[in-house]
């Protein structure tokens, strides 16, 4: 992998980490585009570092949030925020299930299959569709014009967060969004979109991090059975692995400023076209 390589698939998973896309489904798109062959130990480097990176950038961009949940929940002032965290930590339990079960069957079914990720990336389509049409709240235009929701839409409660979850868990399909099944799942379930937004930016970053974890002990496992040079052939450059992680930071802290404030416009049917023409693309590849 070279730099270029690297900085492609970098600003790939900012974006789409983000945007409700699949980051997945767009990682293996473009690494048949550029006709990449990664070993298993050069996918877990590069997937490790781009994964750290968009965590951070969520942390960044939402620290003013983020920093009063950690001291309300570490020194368990049992405010609003402490139970916010426990609904986070609620949400989860279901991809956390699947992961520890479930990741290295599904990642072994359908890595490298671009009719999953295509069918998948139509799913998306629909989930975002059916949020985008099914509206609790009025959008900004709909508010200048006068129109009055259906019904007020609610805080996240127990149960959503852990439907949420829920639906996170599934998103581990490639092309099936995890930002976007978790978005639409919430504003399906009435809940406030902007709310939504960033209870799924958080919620992904336990995940992630726990991913992160069981890949670095992965790498770790084949180092102790070999020796030293042996053990690191054929990994990914440092400076391409620095490369990917500095693009997928920088572009996921715009990324995530950007989901949110589309999130609160309802712009979110424009991605469902996105998804429907790329599905297509994967389907006829």
């Amino acid at each position: 992998m070279d730099w270029l390589e690297a900085l492609i698939l970098g600003v790939v998973q900012g974006l789409s980490e983000y945007l409700p896309i699949s980051s997945s489904g767009h990682l293996e798109i473009f690494k048949q585009v550029l006709g990449l062959e990664l070993n298993p130990d050069q996918s877990l480097e590069f997937s490790v570092m781009l994964h750290v990176a968009t965590v951070l950038s969520t942390i960044v961009v939402l620290w003013r949030e983020f920093a009063p949940l950690c001291v309300s929940f570490f020194t368990f002032r049992r405010d609003d925020r402490f139970y916010y965290v426990c609904k986070i930590l609620l949400s989860c339990i279901p991809v956390a299930i699947v992961g520890f079960c479930l990741k290295d069957l599904v990642e072994s079914l359908f890595e490298g299959n671009l009719r999953i990720v295509g069918a998948c990336l139509l799913v998306t389509a629909a989930l975002l569709s059916f949020a985008y049409f099914y509206r609790t709240e009025p959008l900004e235009s709909d508010i200048k014009a006068g129109a009055k929701p259906a019904y007020k839409p609610r805080n996240i409660s127990w149960l959503d967060a852990f439907i949420i979850g829920c639906a996170q868990a599934v998103a581990v399909l490639p092309g099936l969004s995890r930002s976007g099944s978790t978005i639409a799942t919430g504003i399906l379930l009435g809940d406030k979109r902007e709310e939504v937004a960033r209870f799924s930016f958080f919620m992904v970053i336990i995940p992630i991090l726990g991913e992160g974890l069981l890949d670095i002990k992965k790498m770790l496992e084949p180092a102790a059975e070999v020796a030293g040079a042996a053990a690191s052939a054929g990994s990914v450059s440092l400076s391409s692995l620095l490369i990917g992680f500095v693009a997928s930071f920088v572009v996921g802290c715009i990324a995530c400023k950007w989901m949110l404030n589309i999130v609160k416009k309802g712009k979110l049917v424009w991605f469902a076209l996105y998804c429907v023409v790329a599905g297509i693309l994967c389907l006829v590849w």
